[in-house]
């Protein structure tokens, strides 16, 4: 009889113990997430640091200016695409919401505050990361792969200085550029809404418009910008770098859930550090 109940007990402690490692394990999976991220931001921000050394070296100027033509002149039409249909939805938008309050007179400022101090800099550095950060990615991946990068570490030539410094230093001067062809267009494009379509004072609309935006605002929106191309340019870099130490995956398809990784975190950062800067410059 002891002994029947005791090999009950044991069963029930057996069964208790299941059921607490299963109401455990959200838990765990949190823990284990955090920890990666923690682990990866580590990673990157040495990875950012040792790529930030090596701009400084010689021989990086003429593959720096043929970067800076893939990532800021090859973006040039998407931007302006983009921009110039954002100008014209925040010019449609701004003068039916201010006619209710009889403030037409304040698009011109309205479109033009919102484009320099947060759309502009935000949708460049989404647009870019969609065009030219996932082909980064993609190609320092393959490169990885297919074993380039350790034939440059057997020839004695520094990965970091010859593949990723470069990339980073021509988004941080291409970022900034691209955002002031944003910010003009988008304005260009409020002004062909509200004024060309919607019969509003072309007087008024640029007189709003000088009036109101100051050069602390368009400082403040090049300095996101800035972020923004550190944040993309390390992370599609970083993607591409270790796309081989993936766990998931092995080969082509780690340079392509590396790519999507690189594009995903890039855009989910910039939101977080567009938050962040902004509560930091206001």
């Amino acid at each position: 009889m002891a002994q029947t109940g005791n090999c009950r007990n044991q069963n029930e402690n057996d069964e208790n113990t299941v059921w607490g490692m299963a109401a455990l394990r959200p838990f765990a999976f949190i823990g284990r997430t955090v920890l990666d991220w923690v682990d990866h931001l580590g990673a990157a921000a040495i990875f950012l640091g040792m790529a930030l050394w090596q701009i400084f070296r010689r021989k990086q100027f003429a593959k720096t200016v043929r970067q800076i033509y893939y990532i800021g002149a090859r973006s040039i039409t998407i931007i302006m695409l983009v921009s110039l249909f954002t100008g014209m939805v925040l010019g449609l938008q701004a003068y039916h919401a201010l006619s209710k309050f009889g403030a037409q007179g304040a698009v011109g400022s309205l479109v033009a505050l919102s484009l320099i101090m947060e759309l502009g800099p935000v949708l460049t550095a989404i647009m870019i990361t969609a065009r030219a950060g996932s082909a980064i990615a993609a190609e320092i991946g393959i490169e990885r792969i297919s074993e380039q990068i350790d034939a440059l570490q057997t020839m004695r030539i520094n990965p970091m200085r010859y593949i990723v410094s470069p990339r980073i230093s021509a988004s941080i001067i291409s970022f900034p550029l691209l955002t002031a062809v944003f910010d003009l267009i988008g304005i260009l494009g409020g002004y062909i809404s509200a004024v060309l379509l919607l019969g509003l004072n072309s007087g008024v609309y640029w007189h709003s418009t000088k009036a109101y935006v100051v050069l602390e605002d368009v400082t403040n929106g090049f300095v996101k910008s800035i972020v923004f191309a550190v944040i993309v340019a390390t992370v599609c870099c970083y993607q591409g770098y270790f796309a081989h130490m993936r766990r998931d995956s092995h080969g082509a398809q780690a340079v392509g859930l590396a790519t999507t990784s690189a594009v995903v975190t890039s855009c989910v950062l910039i939101l977080i550090s567009d938050y962040v800067v902004t509560s930091l410059l206001i």
